[in-house]
């Protein structure tokens, strides 16, 4: 039966699945683990449980030691080849000619390879680049093109709100967010005020989306006839946290805004074109059947 312990890499990074083999390890410790890319240095973030071979991941990569000071030397010196690794791989770019930036460099702990971010908005050979950075860096060159929400999750910036973007303090994964989530909580669809520091639509948009569209159901639409507890109204504006309807109330020739609880606002159905209702009692007697 497996033994299976939680490493992360990053702070704002998933938690990857490891066999801990014979290793007793515990929330903290610092691993060596073997990985697709080869040994990386991460931290148990989930303590070791045992997993049946059915449930167990398939093809699980083993923790190869608890990590040695010899271990941290090795990062410690990595770490401080990045700048270095940047300014070469800027410099080489430049000296090809390629419309592209580099962002930032990601040197691995045993220095055998080196992750290149960068960002660029045309396409671009860069073989000849590859083949020159493994030559000066002596190690295997990844690079990797980051796209604008990429791009502000690695550097980090602030949001709106004046805290740090979500993306980059605990976000793991990029949600889809859509306009519609905008529309459906009522919020102004001007784009720089929906739009984040990337100029994506806001992650945040998708938080209480899951509320809001329950509510959106059940509040009437805006202009709507309803029948309030003073009598008939067009509905004037929803409150979908209060569940409060502003309706112009009309009374003789003019009209009074006043605010009514949902519970008791009556909607009133538009008339149904006749052809339509026909249809629609057909398509229910079909589902019947």
């Amino acid at each position: 039966m497996p033994m299976i312990v939680g490493v992360k890499f990053d702070k704002n990074c998933k938690v990857y699945s490891f066999d801990a083999g014979e290793e007793t390890l515990a929330a903290g410790d610092v691993v060596i683990v073997e990985t697709a890319k080869g040994l990386e240095m991460g931290q148990v973030v989930r303590e070791i449980e045992n997993v049946s071979e059915e449930e167990a991941p398939k093809e699980l990569k083993k923790v190869v030691r608890k990590a040695t000071y010899r271990d941290f030397e090795s990062a410690k010196k990595a770490k401080e080849s990045e700048p270095r690794s940047l300014q070469i791989a800027r410099d080489k770019a430049v000296a090809l000619g390629l419309d592209l930036k580099f962002i930032s460099a990601e040197v691995s702990f045993d220095c055998k390879r080196v992750v290149l971010c960068f960002t660029s908005e045309s396409r671009v050979d860069f073989r000849e680049l590859v083949k020159e950075l493994a030559s000066a860096l002596r190690a295997r060159i990844e690079l990797r093109q980051l796209y604008e929400r990429d791009d502000v999750k690695l550097r980090g910036a602030l949001g709106m709100c004046g805290r740090e973007c979500c993306c980059r303090a605990y976000l793991k994964d990029f949600e889809k967010v859509t306009v519609k989530m905008a529309k459906v909580q009522g919020l102004s669809l001007n784009p720089t005020k929906i739009s984040g520091i990337c100029g994506k639509l806001m992650c945040c948009l998708k938080y209480e989306n899951e509320y809001y569209a329950e509510v959106f159901k059940q509040m009437p639409k805006i202009n709507a006839k309803v029948v309030t507890p003073d009598g008939p109204a067009v509905v004037e504006s929803n409150d979908m946290l209060k569940k409060i309807v502003t309706c112009k109330v009309f009374v003789d020739d003019t009209y009074v805004i006043k605010k009514f609880p949902l519970e008791e606002i009556k909607q009133v159905k538009p008339p149904q074109p006749q052809g339509k209702k026909d249809q629609k009692e057909s398509e229910e007697e079909d589902d019947e059947e």
